[in-house]
């Protein structure tokens, strides 16, 4: 009886160490510090019949500009852009939305980055660009 025990103790630690070292490496979200952030208008060929999301209003079309800091050593993929976006009133642009965007790839240390984005035209500027971050994959999750 208790060789019986013995054996599966020993077989259930056997178990256990083999999915430890065999498991893949997990794809966490890696964050990336978002700064510089600065808006400028789009153009011409961009800003055309810029409508809001729901395509009966008139909009402006502005690009979001900014320096992306990754501070791993790998490349991080599919970075989702999180921020707040308000008007000269402090009035949100985007109601009830803080991801804006995506970035396909970060590389390792400091990179550019541009996101397009459409503003109701009724809401006054200068816009103010808060909050900004920006998390994404160790490898690519969409393929």
């Amino acid at each position: 009886m208790q060789l019986r025990s013995f054996t599966v103790v020993f077989i259930s630690c056997l178990i256990t160490f083999l999915s430890w070292a065999i498991a893949p490496s997990a794809i966490a979200l890696t964050q990336i510090r978002l700064f510089d952030i600065s808006y400028k208008d789009c153009p011409p060929e961009l800003a055309q019949g810029a409508v809001i999301s729901s395509g009966s209003a008139a909009a402006n079309c502005f690009i979001v500009i900014g320096k992306a800091e990754n501070g791993t050593y790998k490349t991080v993929y599919d970075a989702d852009i999180f921020g707040r976006i308000y008007d000269a009133n402090n009035d949100s642009v985007m109601q009830n939305r803080t991801r804006l965007g995506l970035i396909a790839e970060v590389p390792p240390g400091i990179s550019d980055f541009e996101l397009r984005i459409s503003v109701p035209a009724n809401q006054p500027t200068p816009l103010k660009l808060k909050q900004f971050k920006a998390a994404g994959f160790s490898a690519q999750v969409r393929k």
